[in-house]
């Protein structure tokens, strides 16, 4: 059983440099958000080429580390048309040039509406389906797969909402990165077991690779995002349902740290061991 890591969470350094300082701490897999993690290289729109994604993808390759997701965050519910139009037409040449990275996923949070007033929300839906339109066209043609995230105050927040924008795009290229703890808040930690068990109920079939950090309620009550392991989240009953749904799947770490990775790491190694067992 494997963890992954964000590749910035080693520090942000030469592709090259970066390469070996993940396979250095034993990742055999990573989500590599290119302009976050990378700092030799410019990324920004219109740059992104097949020999650019060979030669990046290449150097994590020789030292024994694939992209397994591009992560690729920005807002495709931005009613600024400009900024809109940015967002996807970025999205879009990662979808691109993903298999020349040698990653299977590009992966979002689908942006934050400013406000909850619902005739604004309606237009941020509208703005969604919109690029969801597009990007699914662009997928199936690139034979990539969009990784779709869901996370508190994001228009696409919990299992339901999320489950509605799946099921509007029933292809294969469309997929779900699950993070238990992006689904819960002080609103619904204390029933968290039946928050995973109904998202794995809506959501199992669909997803692509999951996320592991963990939650922890601070004095007041609120949970506050700590390394996996380090929490309150229950582990046992993740693992034996995500390993159950989609088995061998990447599980990539958040929320650590250089002094907890390495604690953390064999955490989600054990945890995904035991549950096969």
């Amino acid at each position: 059983m494997t963890a992954g890591i964000l590749a910035h969470l080693v520090g942000s350094r030469p592709y090259r440099e970066l390469a070996k300082e993940v396979a250095a701490r034993g990742f055999p897999y990573m989500q590599l958000a290119l302009s976050k993690a990378i700092t030799d290289v410019d990324f920004s729109l219109g740059k992104l080429s097949p020999g650019l994604g060979n030669e990046v993808g290449g150097a994590f390759a020789e030292n024994g580390v694939r992209i397994a997701v591009l992560g690729c965050y920005a807002s495709l519910i931005d009613l600024d048309d400009e900024t809109y139009r940015h967002n996807v037409d970025r999205f879009k040449e990662h979808l691109r040039n993903a298999r020349h990275f040698g990653a299977p996923i590009v992966a979002t949070e689908v942006g934050v509406p400013p406000a909850r007033d619902p005739e604004l929300l309606k237009k941020h839906w509208d703005r969604l389906h919109a690029a969801m339109d597009e990007l699914v066209e662009e997928a199936e043609r690139f034979g990539a797969i969009i990784g779709l995230e869901a996370a508190q105050n994001h228009l696409i927040d919990s299992p339901e909402t999320m489950a509605r924008t799946i099921e509007r795009y029933p292809s294969s290229c469309v997929g779900v990165v699950l993070d238990p703890c992006n689904l819960m808040g002080s609103h619904n930690f204390g029933r968290q077991d039946e928050v995973v068990r109904e998202a794995f109920r809506l959501l199992g079939p669909r997803i692509v690779s999951a996320h592991a950090k963990d939650l922890k309620r601070d004095a007041d009550g609120i949970p506050r995002e700590t390394a996996a392991g380090s929490g309150e989240l229950n582990y046992e009953l993740f693992f034996s349902l995500l390993e159950r749904q989609k088995p061998r799947g990447f599980v990539t770490l958040e929320a650590v740290t250089d002094e907890n990775m390495q604690e953390a790491a064999a955490f989600i190694r054990e945890g995904r061991a035991a549950a096969r067992a």
